[in-house]
């Protein structure tokens, strides 16, 4: 029972810790003010409950006597009443979806500012190789958990509240009704009132006994659904990539195993939901006759007229409902349960991030005080891994034009990523040129495959600034140079450009970027691998005429490079010690 208690309490602590922050933020009165008026409009409904379970004890009394004028006025009472409830639910409705959306849009917001801040997006990938938290599908956090969570922790929240208000109003017209009963020469009062505790206790520990896996299959479904997603969103991607490696039969059995898991653990939630719902619904409907066949004796007796037997039975029903809430309400525990989970799950890897990225260690990049690049005593390693992958000392000067070869997987990209501030895994310093820190902007990264935002060709030219910074002129004229005229008149057509291009293309359009934004240090990382020599010279050709002052660092296997560079330097092995560090030195 302590253990339960205790997972409980986590729990939630855990929706605490995710639902305060937007009650205490910039938005909490607005917030506040609209949660108070869902409140009032809930307790509202509970006091119309209230007046309709009189009104109808007092159209079945009037029936039972034949008093036409009393059932008149009664059914007027009735009217009235269920005009103000319909009115009320609507609003109370309405309010609770504009809470719903305004609170989603600002933990959306949120989030989203978390995951893109300092490239969290990125090293979340490098968390669980370095022992940390990890989390999958990080999309689907925030597009549809956040969703759910909002939508759950309002419902349960509210309607926990309804319940509560609902059983102490209703439990004391039912205690009133009820009488006295004799059982084993013992007078027990308000017998009514206990037997609606003992229906519903059991009904609720039964349920708990039979929907307990459901916590944990809902959180599993919800991962398998976004892995199966997640690589067909995968084969789009690569799809000319696939078609040229006939691979078909491969995705399709990669498509068939991810989905076996969708498939499986939705079948125990089938069996476990047939299970649950056997009870609950055979539950529900003796709720319907139990309160009946509990107070008949008293109306045959004479007790109690009809009237007053409906309201017992409504009453009953009422207090019977309110205890049985949470059987009731057990998948969307179980749904809120696993949705705060993942939550939670993401939120730790982070803070996990964060955390490394603020602590001192690893790479330490510091502004300098020249215009160079200067790294000292750099030794990058892999994540999880203590022993280098590689080590330097360089310095490059603005202007310059320098070519890093060397083996596959020696390290070379690597260089760069720390470079750019991405790869914090290693030691050393890298003293950024002065006033680089200030001005990110002075530097630019042209990967082997460049991101390319599906949208306008114009957009995709000018990422990541806003393309309306740019005239026409200007882009069409970048679009001829670097040999993609044909696309010139095409600026403002939106399509899937990484599909629609190929690899060339999008290498050129991604130098026409570096031409347009003319950043003062330009690093291409095999930046023009898939283009032809001659389209790669003349690539190279623009870069220098038209970037002079431009520091250009290239990664690269092609001795053709060598000709656009004014030093070579090569990430060096030692053949009979592979284990060993690779080390940056002059060719």
């Amino acid at each position: 029972m302590l253990e339960r208690l205790s997972v409980v309490r986590a729990f939630l602590a855990d929706v605490w810790r995710l639902t305060r922050p937007y009650w205490s933020s910039e938005e909490r009165w607005a917030a506040r003010g609209l949660l108070a008026a869902i409140v009032a409009l809930n307790l509202g409904t509970v006091a119309i409950e209230v007046w309709l379970t009189k009104v109808n004890s007092a159209i079945f009394n009037a029936l039972e006597e034949k008093d036409q004028g009393a059932f008149v006025d009664a059914l007027l009472m009735f009217g009235g009443l269920a005009l103000v409830f319909i009115a009320v639910a609507v609003y109370r409705l309405y309010l609770n979806q504009m809470l719903q959306i305004r609170w989603r849009r600002w933990l959306t917001e949120r989030y989203l500012g978390d995951w893109l801040n300092n490239q969290t997006y990125y090293r979340l990938n490098f968390v669980t190789a370095s022992g940390g938290p990890g989390t999958d599908n990080p999309d689907q956090r925030i597009a549809e958990d956040l969703r759910g969570f909002v939508q759950l922790t309002l419902s349960l929240s509210l309607g926990f509240l309804s319940n509560i208000v609902s059983l102490l109003s209703f439990l004391a017209i039912l205690w009133s009704l009820s009488g006295d009963v004799g059982l084993f020469g013992i007078t027990i009062p308000g017998y009514m009132v206990w037997v609606a505790l003992v229906y519903a206790v059991l009904g609720t520990w039964i349920t708990h006994k039979i929907g307990k896996p459901l916590a944990r299959l809902n959180f599993d479904q919800q991962k398998y659904e976004a892995d199966f997603r997640f690589a067909l969103v995968r084969l789009r991607e690569n799809a000319e990539s696939i078609a040229f490696q006939r691979g078909e039969p491969q995705e399709s059995r990669r498509f068939a195993d991810r989905f076996g898991h969708v498939v499986s653990n939705w079948w125990a939630i089938m069996r476990t939901q047939k299970k649950l719902v056997w009870f609950t619904a055979g539950y529900g409907q003796v709720a319907v006759i139990f309160p009946l066949l509990v107070a008949a004796p008293r109306y045959f007796s004479g007790a109690i007229p009809l009237g007053a037997l409906m309201q017992t039975s409504q009453a009953f029903g009422q207090v019977q409902g309110a205890l049985s809430w949470f059987i009731d309400a057990y998948t969307n525990l179980a749904d809120w349960h696993a949705t705060t989970s993942r939550l939670v799950g993401f939120h730790q890897a982070v803070e996990t991030v964060r955390a490394a990225s603020a602590r001192q260690g690893g790479v330490e990049r510091v502004e300098g005080t020249d215009d160079a690049l200067h790294l000292d005593g750099l030794a990058l390693s892999l994540p999880g891994h203590a022993d280098p992958l590689l080590t330097a000392d360089l310095t490059v000067s603005p202007g310059e034009r320098l070519l890093i070869s060397g083996a596959s997987g020696s390290g070379k990209s690597t260089l760069l990523r720390a470079v750019a501030g991405i790869w914090p895994f290693g030691r050393g310093r890298i003293r950024l040129p002065a006033g680089s820190a200030a001005l990110p902007a002075t530097s630019m990264v042209l990967p082997q495959k460049p991101y390319i935002p599906i949208g306008t060709l114009r957009a995709a030219l000018a990422y990541p600034a806003n393309a309306d910074g740019f005239d026409d002129a200007t882009l069409r004229g970048l679009l001829t140079d670097v040999g993609m005229s044909a696309f010139a008149d095409r600026l403002d057509d939106e399509d899937h450009w990484s599909q629609r291009l190929s690899g060339g293309e999008q290498q050129r359009l991604a130098v026409a970027r570096a031409l347009l934004h003319k950043p003062a240090w330009l690093y291409l990382d095999e930046a023009t691998s898939a283009c032809d020599p001659d389209t790669e010279n003349r690539l190279y050709g623009l870069l220098r005429d038209r970037l002079p002052g431009t520091a250009i660092v290239s990664v690269g296997h092609r001795t053709s490079l060598v000709a656009h560079h004014t030093r070579h330097v090569a990430v060096q092995r030692n053949d009979h010690a592979p284990q060993e560090a690779g080390r940056v030195v002059p060719v």
